[in-house]
């Protein structure tokens, strides 16, 4: 490369990876921010409502957060089909998915539906809440299928490329969502299980929309539409380590969340520790939605270039995706560290909860480049099809994160658990991830499911 081209190819690099981030942020961004909508809709009705609420969306997102791999494992997939010029056998591939994800979306909502009331009373959280809780999640979970079906073709059109459907689509399912909760809680007057009836009504639709695009592209490149129970079969295996990753995440943040009650002092100080801790996570969880978008964009790039058998290219597009992830992390960071004075008195009136929550944002903004790095990297490997390496790599940093999130609570509370969160968690996550990209293990070239017995290219093929 002549270093007048370096240039105009780092721009046209550019300009790729942030075309397909740019919606995606945008996508990402739109569901919690409409979800807010729906909170201050059933707010209206009343504290049990808004508190049923609360516990009916945490057993849904865990319900459908699991099954995450239905949008990464297919993007992967679907892209490296279509860089090995295999389009009818991305499509067929992405309606594979597609069909996946109605099986597991129609046990779940029978399972759902069958263990309702348990679910609820697990929380503990009374009658009255409890029974607004289940009539929500009752009606909820027959959305779980559109969702999930919602997932698996928005992953499809990721790997084909095509990060502004799926946009469309978010905001428009979610607007619509909004409109109908007021309408059926309101003047309809059917309270909470309007809220949840509206939902569903949008989520089908979206889900419809979604798959309508996907089935018009399978057929007129002639793909399979009927259900392939290899192909399905293929596409469950490979999302299995995918959920093991998932799960080592998620474990880690309940840890976190646990170890916050071992390092307060009884009494107000647990619930100030608690209310700190819950708005962190919070903002650190919606920053993240910056350098997922950078994730996504990887996830489809690396899948197309290996699919092509371009190696030169995904090494390129790696580093260019990784100083992206750095500058977002850094500007990032900035943010929250400037904003942290003032992000407190928006969410708390406790003006305890304003102090504590400074330095623990502090801290988070300092990790926020380690996170960029992370995101992109886990991308990267998940566009790979290296779900297994993700997964061992998820166990091991869960158990070097464990004893020492415990220890650091317990000995330093708050401040301390926040510092192990950044160094060690994200830190770990850091290390496992670089030494990967680092070798050629991940190189797998050519439009097929990675496995044991493809050819593995080096860096310099």
């Amino acid at each position: 490369m002549s270093p007048r081209s370096a240039p105009s190819e780092h721009r046209a690099t550019d300009r790729e990876i942030w075309r397909l981030a740019v919606p995606a942020f945008l996508a990402l961004v739109a569901e919690p921010l409409f979800l807010l909508g729906d909170a201050a809709v059933v707010g209206r009705l009343g504290t049990p409502e808004l508190a049923g609420l609360g516990i009916a969306a945490v057993v849904l997102q865990t319900a459908v957060g699991l099954c995450v791999f239905l949008a990464y494992g297919t993007t992967a997939s679907v892209a490296r089909r279509l860089g090995a010029g295999d389009l009818r056998g991305a499509l067929a591939q992405g309606v594979d998915g597609l069909w996946l994800a109605v099986g597991i979306g129609v046990v779940t909502t029978v399972v759902g539906v069958a263990l309702t009331d348990p679910l609820v009373a697990a929380f503990g959280a009374g009658p009255e809440i409890s029974e607004q809780a289940t009539t929500y999640l009752r009606i909820a979970f027959l959305g779980t299928t559109p969702l999930l079906v919602m997932l698996a073709a928005t992953g499809v059109l990721r790997g084909l490329q095509d990060t502004r459907t799926p946009l469309y689509v978010a905001v428009g399912g979610n607007v619509l969502n909004i409109v109908l909760n007021v309408v059926l809680v309101y003047p309809v007057g059917l309270g909470i299980a309007g809220s949840a009836i509206g939902s569903v009504v949008a989520q089908v639709l979206s889900a419809a929309v979604l798959t309508v695009v996907v089935v018009r592209g399978a057929g007129a490149q002639g793909a399979p539409l009927g259900p392939d129970l290899p192909g399905i079969r293929l596409a469950a295996r490979a999302g299995v380590p995918l959920v093991v990753r998932t799960l080592t995440l998620r474990a880690a943040i309940l840890t976190t969340t646990y170890a916050v009650t071992l390092g307060a002092a009884p009494g107000a100080g647990l619930d100030v520790d608690l209310a700190t801790h819950q708005l962190a996570m919070t903002l650190w969880g919606f920053l993240a939605f910056v350098l997922d978008a950078i994730a996504i964009a990887a996830q489809a790039l690396t899948g197309r270039t290996l699919g092509a058998g371009d190696v030169a290219g995904t090494r390129r597009l790696t580093r260019r995706m990784l100083r992206w992830g750095v500058v977002s992390g850094v500007v990032t960071g900035v943010l929250l560290a400037a904003a942290s004075p003032l992000l407190g008195p928006l969410f708390s009136r406790d003006a305890a909860v304003h102090e504590a929550l400074v330095p623990v944002l502090l801290i988070a903004a300092l990790g926020q480049p380690v996170a960029g790095i992370v995101f992109v990297l886990d991308g990267v490997l998940i566009g790979a099809g290296d779900g297994r390496y993700l997964a061992v790599g998820g166990l091991l940093t869960l158990v070097v994160y464990l004893p020492v999130a415990l220890l650091a609570a317990s000995w330093g509370g708050l401040l301390a658990l926040w510092v192990a969160y950044t160094t060690v968690f994200m830190g770990s996550r850091m290390l496992v991830l670089v030494l990967r990209e680092r070798s050629d293990a991940w190189v797998v070239t050519g439009g097929g499911t990675p496995g044991p017995s493809r050819t593995r290219s080096g860096a310099g093929s």
